[in-house]
């Protein structure tokens, strides 16, 4: 039994790193969780759209990446990058559909 903790150890460390990957999108919010700004109206831009929905309407960042939207563990940096595309590296959960952010930058 003791040489059985050390082996389920490394195996959970082993999947956490599977799960690694690098997601493009936009950084848009979950009321307009599709990237699409057009309805709500909440400013002139994408950029000022998300911003104000986080701000005003207790929205949460998120990646839309032409077909899924990934909720982001890391509430404070997409701001930086509302409306815009990106790459998004970090732990991704398909099944939660949720990303544990390691870093973001703009897509080239």
């Amino acid at each position: 039994m003791k040489f059985l903790l050390p082996l389920l150890a490394t195996a959970a460390i082993l999947s956490a790193q599977d799960t690694r990957q690098t997601i493009t999108g936009v950084i848009t919010e979950s009321e307009c969780a599709t990237a699409n700004h057009a309805l709500m109206k909440m400013g002139d831009t994408d950029e000022e759209c998300a911003k104000a929905c986080v701000e005003s309407h207790g929205a949460t960042w998120v990646l839309f990446d032409g077909k899924v939207t990934w909720a982001l563990t890391d509430q404070k940096a997409p701001s930086a990058f509302a409306g815009k595309r990106v790459v998004v590296s970090g732990a991704a959960d398909p099944k939660a559909k949720r990303i544990t952010v390691e870093s973001i930058a703009a897509a080239k």
